[in-house]
């Protein structure tokens, strides 16, 4: 079964991408869900984050304070580079066990930091949604009612989609003047192809 990455960045549509994808039965794995759900659901990464950052940051029933977790990591470079050394593996680990239940010719991995946290390395093949950065802003601050300038901070801190284009297999462009399902499923029998070799 081949393992295929897609990202994006924040507002270029990605999520719309993958419900295409589920469409035509390919599982998606929400690699950020995932990260979300394991840091109330898998013991040994509460126990290890308690370590870390101190039991505050649980209440007694395990819930997570993201907002104090988001606080302690956000402006602190090395705080947040041992988050993501302690979430990425047990991600890592949860999405292979997760890809082995899969009966389809591929998978999907969606990941915002895919190419940021090297987890492309890991994967057979990568899918970039591109859409102009002025797009995403305007998606973004409609989808979140935010300001641009709380969407920017978060823009900043992902690699610029050009970077990304680069690293690609695959570019799916949302930007309004193409349609979404033909670029999918040209990109879809490509990997349909590809699977059969490599069966």
């Amino acid at each position: 079964m081949l393992s295929v990455g897609i990202t994006g960045g924040i507002g270029s549509g990605k999520t719309t991408v993958c419900k295409i994808f589920e469409a035509l039965h390919i599982p998606v794995y929400y690699a950020d869900d995932a990260a979300k759900w394991l840091m109330e659901n898998d013991p040994e990464l509460i126990t290890t984050l308690k370590q870390q950052f101190g039991t505050g940051i649980y209440s007694e029933q395990d819930k997570l304070n993201r907002p104090l977790l988001a606080g302690l990591v956000f402006n602190n470079p090395d705080a947040l580079k041992k988050l993501e050394s302690l979430v990425h593996p047990a991600v890592k680990k949860h999405g292979q066990q997760w890809q082995a239940k899969q009966n389809a010719p591929y998978t999907l991995k969606e990941a915002a930091l895919l190419y940021e946290a090297g987890t492309y390395k890991e994967l057979d093949k990568t899918i970039v949604v591109f859409a102009p950065l002025q797009t995403r802003i305007d998606r973004v601050i409609q989808r979140d009612h935010t300001t641009k300038e709380a969407v920017m901070a978060r823009v900043n801190k992902q690699m610029p989609d050009e970077d990304k284009v680069k690293l690609a297999d695959f570019v799916i462009y949302n930007n309004g003047s193409q349609l979404l399902i033909p670029q999918v499923l040209t990109i879809h029998q490509t990997l349909l192809q590809l699977s059969k070799v490599k069966i």
